[in-house]
């Protein structure tokens, strides 16, 4: 017994520390407290630097490096405890698998965020200077921010192009360093009279910085230096231009993704192929609604479904005294997108919400393009919501939440 008690709770720990599920609250509050440490840290690291300010608030910098050597401790040894419930690690021996995470990216910016800082208690106060290791605590970012783990996997799966890139960059500063040499070693002896001397001036001058300490005087190597700010120009180009294309494919296919999650969870879609479902996507619409505004009013006609990307909407049903919040993932209205009816509840952002809307026109002109799309959502429509909730004027239904954790419904006041 208590063996499966230290498994849940190992489970529960790692589903904290790596982000648990939608409406996981617990998991949410963490990842800000950590954000918000690691902002804090930079910022300490920055000011610390200024003699004045470190001067006068001294003792407050070292409270926030003792209470974040803490935290971050801590962290880590709950990480590397918990590796064991990672998906791909579950199959290996605990030990194996906490190696496996202590050996992974994340797993040394983890350590070391903690490491140097214990280290530096043990040393004399001229080493302390490895305290400036704090700015590697901007790396654990990666772990939080969806758009730096994208460029994480930009860069490595793009490696071998950018690596490309670079030799042929490197091959042209050769190229130019050699040139440049020849047309002006007699000139300037000092500053051009070796290759290695002039590949300086080559790559400054391809990178398109051009720091103007190393400038060509003979006609010859003025030339020389036109025809390579030009490559230059072009060089650097490839490496952006790749990145640039795969970082927005990589965002793209991420947002796809899990816009298409969000609509084959609906009861509704659940019976639709990939292709269909694909079909389905292309008709949302984005919307943003800040704290406090109606998404949709008792009353109203109802004319679409409403997907929560990001933010948390809360739903009072009418003549109810039933409130269902609804967060990321969730979506409500569905029944709307089949018929028009009159709204049954009053759907309000609790905070900034962005939203993905379904309109009931846009999916009955799919149907109608597509019959086979149409008979598929009718079945589906008839064996979930029956004939007597079809039947029904309003198109929020309490039906349409049985997927809400227990969490998500409350007693109104």
């Amino acid at each position: 017994m208590a063996r499966y008690r230290v498994k849940d709770l190992r489970r529960r720990v790692y589903q904290v520390l790596e982000r648990g599920p939608v409406g996981d609250y617990l998991s949410a509050w963490v990842t800000r407290l950590l954000v918000a440490l690691i902002i804090v840290n930079l910022i300490a690291v920055a000011l610390e630097s200024v003699p004045a300010v470190e001067a006068k608030y001294g003792h407050l910098f070292t409270l926030i490096e003792y209470v974040s050597l803490v935290v971050f401790t801590v962290e880590y040894g709950l990480r590397l405890w918990s590796a064991v419930e990672h998906g791909p690690h579950q199959h290996l021996q605990s030990s194996h698998a906490r190696l496996k995470y202590a050996l992974s990216p994340a797993g040394i910016i983890d350590l070391i965020a903690v490491l140097p800082f214990w280290f530096a208690m043990l040393v004399p106060g001229e080493l302390r200077v490895v305290l400036v290791f704090r700015v590697v605590r901007f790396l654990k970012f990666a772990r939080y921010s969806p758009a730096m783990r994208s460029l994480l996997d930009v860069l490595y799966r793009e490696r071998r192009a950018l690596f490309g890139s670079f030799s042929i960059l490197l091959g042209t500063s050769l190229v130019a360093a050699t040139l440049m040499y020849l047309a002006e070693r007699h000139v300037q002896p000092d500053k051009l009279g070796t290759i290695p001397d002039a590949i300086w001036w080559a790559i400054v001058t391809l990178s398109t910085i051009g720091y103007g300490d190393v400038v060509p005087v003979t006609v010859l190597g003025k030339f020389i230096a036109i025809i390579s700010v030009f490559l230059g120009m072009i060089m650097i180009a490839l490496p952006v231009g790749i990145v640039a294309t795969a970082f927005a494919d990589q965002i793209h296919r991420r947002e796809f993704i899990v816009t298409w999650g969000m609509v084959a969870r609906v009861p509704l879609f659940t019976e639709l192929d990939a292709e269909e479902i694909s079909d389905v996507t292309d008709l949302l619409q984005a919307q943003v609604a800040q704290a406090g505004d109606v998404i949709a009013k008792a009353g109203e006609p109802a004319h679409s479904m409403y997907f929560i990307a990001q933010g948390e909407v809360e739903i009072v049903i009418k003549g109810k005294d039933e409130v269902l919040r609804v967060g990321s993932g969730q979506f409500f209205g569905e029944v709307a997108v089949l018929r028009r009816a009159r709204r049954t509840g009053t759907a309000t952002a609790v905070m900034r919400t962005n939203l993905l809307v379904l309109d009931a026109q846009d999916l009955h002109a799919l149907m109608r393009r597509n019959p086979r799309i149409a008979v598929r959502i009718k079945d589906v429509a008839t064996k979930r919501v029956g004939r007597e909730i079809m039947s029904r004027k309003g198109d929020i239904v309490t039906e349409e939440f049985g997927d809400l954790s227990p969490q998500s419904r409350r007693r109104g006041d």
